[in-house]
């Protein structure tokens, strides 16, 4: 359990550490950076699907419960993605818009780091050597910039930049009790392990192929961002097998 507490912490606390970076910069990052960050997570959420949970959950469970659990993960997000508004981004050259009310993109960014908390949470119930921490890494990296986006754009609706900060932080909070809940669930159900597995993997495939991909090429730097793929797929096979 001080495991699991531990990853989910830390894996939660880097929406913080990105969102930490809007009290040192002068003012908003381009498209271009803000495209690499993002293409870059996606290729380490990527290789932390395919390498890791997938063919865990085959393993333990087989292709039944790899394809329900899956299939949950990606529904799950569906409907949060048809019923809760979320970020999104104008591109613009000089920098990033936004035109969402405040509220409502805190509420929605909170909700939408309820499955990826449960990702972490399953993924040290696994009891396979190193998965939860690799996991934690992934969602980590994928947070920090989410962070960062989430600052940026409380400080454009004229609030304060350590509110920002702290505001932005407490978004990524609740995925340290969704990420107890679901390691206590599957560590109680042990058959519950192939299905959370596939689960995880279906919510990250489907940020990564929804979300991170798209808004990393909206912006005329597809080259740059397949680039910032494919060296994040390599730095996560580099992590799996030290």
């Amino acid at each position: 359990m001080t495991q699991v507490l531990l990853g989910s912490v830390l894996s939660a606390m880097s929406t913080g550490l990105g969102a930490l970076l809007i009290l040192f910069l002068p003012g908003s990052i381009t498209h271009r950076w803000r495209d690499v960050i993002l293409a870059l997570t996606a290729g380490i959420m990527m290789a932390a699907c395919m390498f890791g949970l997938i063919p865990q959950s085959m393993e333990s469970g087989g292709l039944l419960a790899l394809s329900i659990g899956m299939l949950l993960g990606v529904g799950t997000l569906t409907l949060l993605e048809k019923n809760i508004p979320h970020i999104d981004l104008q591109h613009s050259k000089s920098g990033i818009e936004f035109d969402e009310k405040a509220l409502l993109i805190i509420s929605a960014i909170t909700l939408h780091n309820i499955p990826e908390g449960l990702s972490v949470g399953v993924s040290y119930a696994s009891n396979i050597e190193g998965t939860g921490n690799l996991i934690a890494l992934a969602i980590g990296l994928q947070n920090a910039p989410e962070g960062l986006l989430v600052a940026l754009f409380l400080v454009n609706q004229k609030i304060g930049r350590f509110k920002a900060f702290i505001i932005a932080t407490l978004t990524g909070a609740i995925e340290i009790v969704t990420s107890l809940i679901g390691y206590s669930l599957t560590s109680v159900i042990e058959n519950l392990v192939p299905y959370g597995l596939a689960f995880a993997s279906g919510a990250m495939l489907f940020i990564i192929y929804k979300e991170l991909i798209p808004e990393s090429h909206g912006d005329g730097n597809e080259t740059t961002s397949t680039y910032a793929f494919i060296i994040g797929i390599l730095f996560m096979l580099l992590l799996l097998h030290i």
